[in-house]
């Protein structure tokens, strides 16, 4: 049973690669095999339509054939006016953030789920529940596609495939394994705890970005005001006064004149290298490496970002053996769905390894971004054949830690930025008043 399992496993895998393949950036193609259903790739489908009350609803959909999206308007009791095949351009699809379900809504929908399922509640009936429970459009048009998909006859995890990337990985195929063994609503649970922890050490991480982001934010709006508004009115005084200026002075008032004539330059350029890097994060491979290289670095912060990655690593690879996935089954799904490069690297010597007889721990040893501590438990997990114990043993330790630092890092940080918007202040309040000190020393 178990060789069937994963027999299957591998086949649902390739599945899901090919079902994933780019729907947003559909080839082309005519309208005649639009109709056919002949495309080799989902298209988008762009409809308008009303409802039962009247309404007009537009959205999308994807599909192989305009007479799925036919199929499933019908089945919402729809009034169809269009449906029209879309192509998303190459630069669109480059600027298009990630749609990916959050955690928090993720961990929700999961433990819901569980929760009407072992209550005897069939599936789709559940799904349809929760398209009832939401008040976001969103949500329940995903809902409504989910059951549409279980209506045809997909199961559930195919069902969750069909939904492009809003689904990790990680949980369709764990649902793929808990579907032939029958154990939905384990997985269902099992999956709900992790995605609760991801999210927690998510936020963890977000939490000790928030104070001093704030702080800097507020730091560049006091300081844009004194340059525009305060500045300039000095500057009148200091003209007038017709006095030597000092280098400080002449300095801030320069810096004060380009603002002023350049405000909207300035912020249209950082708003525009914001997109660009988050959009160069996305889609380059050796970008996304240079920047977690470097957050992995940075002295403060780098212990909370690499404890992050190995609480998920190891609370993950915990998870995957404990559903009875094989060990290289496991490593290589972990390198599908994390999206640290390094790590990526770590795993593919991994994968390496096993594939030699050298076991999974060497891969691990002496790795900059791999403590030695977590390596010699995976190690000794590895000899006793407790290894899904000894990685669930790591991640908590682990994630222990990460909270500490977290905490450290806050106390640190605080009196940090403090003094920083102080400097900033305090050079600009200088910059003011040091010459009418020397003014007033002249009089004297």
């Amino acid at each position: 049973m178990l060789l069937y399992d994963i027999i299957k496993y591998r086949i649902g895998d390739r599945m899901n690669s090919k079902n994933n393949t780019n729907i947003n950036n559909s080839p082309s193609f005519s309208s005649k095999q639009v109709d056919s259903g002949t495309v080799n790739e989902k298209v988008r489908f762009k409809y308008v339509c009303f409802d039962k009350n009247g309404k007009q609803v537009k959205g999308y959909f994807d599909a192989y054939r305009r007479l799925d999206v036919e199929s499933f308007l019908n089945s919402l009791n729809y009034r169809i006016v269009s449906i029209t095949p879309t192509k998303i351009s190459k630069l669109s699809s480059f600027l298009t953030f990630n749609n990916q379900m959050r955690y928090k809504d993720l961990t929700f929908f999961l433990t819901q789920l569980s929760t009407y399922i072992k209550s005897g509640i069939p599936l789709t009936e559940s799904i349809n529940i929760l398209e009832n429970q939401t008040n976001k459009k969103n949500m329940k048009d995903l809902f409504k596609r989910i059951s549409y998909e279980l209506n045809t006859g997909a199961n559930f995890s195919e069902a969750l495939v069909r939904q492009g990337n809003t689904f990790p990985k990680l949980l369709i195929n764990m649902l793929k394994t808990s579907e032939l063994t029958g154990n939905l609503t384990e997985a269902l649970d099992d999956m709900a705890a992790y995605y609760k922890t991801a999210d927690s050490n998510r936020k963890q991480i977000i939490s000790a970005l928030t104070y001093p982001s704030v702080v800097l934010i507020v730091a560049l709006a006091v300081l844009t005001f004194l340059l525009i508004y305060i500045v300039p009115k000095f500057q009148d005084i200091f003209n007038q006064l017709g006095s030597e200026l000092p280098g400080i002075t002449v300095l801030l008032i320069n810096v004060s004149s380009f603002v002023q004539n350049n405000v909207i330059k300035i912020i249209l350029t950082l708003v525009a290298v914001i997109i660009i890097n988050i959009a160069l994060y996305k889609n380059i491979k050796k970008f996304r490496y240079i920047v977690q290289w470097l957050l992995m670095h940075v002295p403060v912060i780098k212990d909370v970002f690499i404890y992050n990655e190995i609480v998920m690593f190891t609370k993950t690879f915990s998870s995957l053996i404990r559903h009875d996935v094989f060990i290289t089954d496991s490593i290589e799904m972990l390198g599908k769905i994390t999206n640290n490069e390094i790590y990526k690297d770590i795993i593919r010597e991994a994968v390496t390894n096993l594939s030699t007889g050298s076991g999974l721990a060497k891969a691990f040893e002496n790795k900059w971004a791999f403590p030695r501590l977590a390596y010699e438990m995976i190690l000794t997990g590895e000899k006793t054949g407790r290894l899904s114990n000894m990685m669930e043993t790591v991640s908590e330790y682990y994630e222990e830690e990460q909270r500490n630092m977290v905490q450290r890092l806050k106390s640190f940080i605080e009196p940090v930025m403090i003094i920083l918007l102080a400097g900033i202040v305090g050079v600009v309040l200088l910059s003011i008043f040091l010459p009418m000190f020397k003014m007033y020393e002249g009089v004297l």
